[in-house]
Formats: structure tokens, sequence, C-alpha cells
């Protein structure tokens, strides 16, 4: 969860609304159902999706129920996992990692490393969902160290 949670940014009930065919391996993308039941498609690493393979061939199946679902995620019970087990579960791995965060952290951290590595501003608002860039520009205070590198490059008197 928490790698899929930080490599496409998605929030903790997107997640769990994932299903098994939400997957795209061949072009490692993920379909989400986002708010007001918006559909995007969101890329996602090989690390997430080799964990996502590790949980779907060796923990998913301890969990499946007699009445099979099409659950990514899944709870105790077998059914689809909920989203306040999922954020319990998620602060729980946070925690025990030394990180000081809530799974939305996850979201926020996701979008903060695109701005910083360079993707512009609309495409981050596409990978999050947003449906205005208002919503997007929380994420853009930029790093002091990044602002003086650009700085040092561009400005002719730096």
């Amino acid at each position: 969860m928490v790698e899929l949670l930080y490599a496409t940014g998605i929030r903790v009930a997107e997640l769990c609304a994932l299903d098994l065919a939400d997957l795209d391996r061949a072009r490692n993308t993920v379909r989400v159902l986002g708010k007001g039941d918006k559909e995007r498609t969101v890329p996602v690493g090989a690390p997430a999706l080799d964990a996502v393979d590790a949980w779907t061939t060796r923990g998913r199946p301890e969990f499946v129920s007699p009445t099979p679902t099409g659950a990514l995620l899944l709870g105790a019970r077998g059914g689809r996992l909920g989203v306040r087990q999922a954020r319990e579960d998620v602060h729980a791995h946070l925690r025990a990692a030394g990180v000081d965060s809530a799974p939305h952290g996850l979201r926020h951290t996701a979008a903060t490393h695109l701005l910083n590595g360079g993707a512009d501003l609309r495409s981050v608002q596409e990978f999050l969902g947003h449906s205005s860039p208002r919503s997007t520009q929380i994420y853009t205070h930029v790093s002091v160290e990044r602002l003086r590198t650009a700085y040092q490059q561009a400005h002719p008197r730096a």
C-alpha cells in the first residue's frame, strides 16, 4: 500500500477502490476512479508494480473469501479493504519506518518530488486528479536549494 500510494500519489480511498483489472502492467499505469467519479490514468513505477506482484502472489491469496472479489486490497474477511483500516495500516508502516507522516503525506511527497524533479504544474495537476490548478498550487513550495541552483544557473548577476 505504501509503495503504491507514494508511486502514484493517489488518495487512500482511491487505493481501496482499485481492482486487479485497474493495473496495466504492459503500460505501467493504473486506472483510478477519483473524486466525483472522475477517471484518470496514472503512471506507476517498477518498484510499486513489484510490490503489487508480491502482494497478489503471496499476500492476497491468504485473504480471498469463498465469494471472490476483484478488489486489489482485501480485508481480514476477504472483502475489499476499508479506507479506515488502510489508513491505520499505512500509518503504522510509516511509524515503524521512522516516518512521522499521515498517509496523505505520501501524496504530498510524490507531488513535491515531481515538481522538484522538473515536472510542470499542469502534469502534476493531472497526476493528482485535481480539477483546478489552484488545488495543485499548494504543492509548489520550492525548496530553497532548488531555488538557489536555478538562480545560480539562470541569473546573470548570481
